[in-house]
């Protein structure tokens, strides 16, 4: 049954300001945005955004010689100002456990001491010809003759409940490492496999340099047998290897992790997802292990990131978090509590439909002057019609 000759424009008019509304996105702060929705098949909203930018830090870029001593590198110092200000450490903490606890136990395989140190946290130029970027962050793990030097930041916010995070990266360096972005619960028992709650990326230096591994932790049982539907071994789609500068995604929404890479899904995993609130980890290491393989002495390995930028909700306060963790977890939990009670997504932003990284676009909401104007007239002249 058709319209009414009446309501064919109208009907045409709404059809076509949505189009007009995603062809030509507004760009906005923050401020302006109530929510923000992801697109592609894990299309969730999500009520906070953070960017990160390390493309432009000329200042502070500097490559610190490796530290020799184990507990000298453990307890080392920040390697730039940035990484010691409020813009990172609000949001970042950096990592100088190590895996003695572990050693020659039944807990893992690992044959080497493993000592994260901040040290291996820093700015460098970027060297490549034709740079696409001034700097980058580089996350470094080297074998020396006694341990292996590696690194870790973990988020302040440990109360994630749900996230779409991105890393713009490449991984270089000697076989033996991974490199790796995920989510982590930290289990009440961790001696109980089946209380782990984690879903990975990781590159392991060891494999083909265009293999990708995704995994919802656990992906074994407490008897050592695999658990085959925790994970996909992913090829890197055209051609490209994880040694070429790529968009790393990864969405944990509720029942499901789906991955992407420039873009593009490359993975979708069901089974097992994370349910509890939980944090984001980023680490560079091996342990001698089965899994990371064993690096030569004197060789290295490195997670090289431009950017970083998420959108999240949280939830609670977790009891797990103390000192500065919770302060600033409670900060956060603060903020996002007020937009949300708010009562609205009003305005819904994006951080997809955009030409330039780390700004947002209005989707939905106060419409951009030049297109409720175009709109104004198509009504005019439809209705003249």
């Amino acid at each position: 049954m058709g319209y009414p000759t009446l309501f064919r424009p109208l009907v045409v008019i709404s059809s076509l300001a949505p189009l007009c509304m995603a062809a030509y996105p507004e760009v906005v702060n923050d401020s302006r945005c109530d929510c923000y929705l992801t697109n592609g098949s894990s299309e969730n909203y999500f009520t906070t955004h953070k960017f990160f930018d390390f493309r432009n830090k000329v200042d502070q870029a500097k490559v610190p010689d490796i530290i020799g001593d184990a507990d000298e590198s453990s307890q080392a110092d920040p390697t730039s100002d940035y990484l010691s200000s409020d813009e990172w450490s609000d949001y970042w903490g950096l990592q100088s456990w190590n895996n003695s606890g572990s050693l020659n136990t039944d807990v893992t395989d690992a044959t080497v001491l493993m000592v994260h140190s901040p040290n291996n946290v820093y700015l460098e130029k970027n060297q490549d010809e034709n740079a696409n970027s001034k700097t980058y962050l580089t996350m470094r793990t080297a074998r020396l003759d006694d341990f292996q030097t590696s690194c870790e930041f973990e988020s302040i916010i440990q109360n994630y409940q749900y996230l779409s995070v991105r890393m713009y990266a490449r991984t270089v360096g000697a076989p033996g490492a991974v490199t790796a972005m995920f989510t982590y619960r930290m289990p009440d028992d961790a001696d109980d496999v089946a209380e782990v709650q984690e879903s990975d990326l990781e590159i392991r230096t060891l494999d083909p340099p265009d293999s990708v591994q995704y995994t919802n932790q656990p992906s074994y049982t407490s008897m050592g047998l695999d658990v085959q539907d925790a994970t996909r071994n992913v090829t890197i789609p055209e051609g490209r290897d994880w040694t070429n500068w790529a968009v790393y995604r990864m969405d944990w929404s509720p029942g499901k992790t789906t991955w992407y890479i420039d873009g593009g899904e490359v993975a979708s995993i069901s089974f097992q997802a994370p349910r509890d609130p939980s944090m984001l980890i980023f680490n560079s290491w091996s342990d001698g292990g089965s899994w990371t393989g064993n690096m030569s002495v004197g060789s290295e390995a490195s997670l090289q990131i431009q950017w970083i930028e998420l959108v999240y909700n949280t939830t609670g306060t977790p009891d797990k978090q103390t000192g500065n963790h919770r302060h600033m977890a409670a900060i956060h939990e603060r903020e996002e509590s007020d937009k949300r009670e708010e009562g609205s997504c009003y305005n819904v932003c994006s951080i997809d439909q955009r030409e330039e990284t780390g700004t947002t676009t209005l989707l939905q909401g106060s419409a951009p002057r030049t297109i409720v104007s175009w709109v104004v007239v198509l009504c005019l002249a439809l209705f003249a019609w």
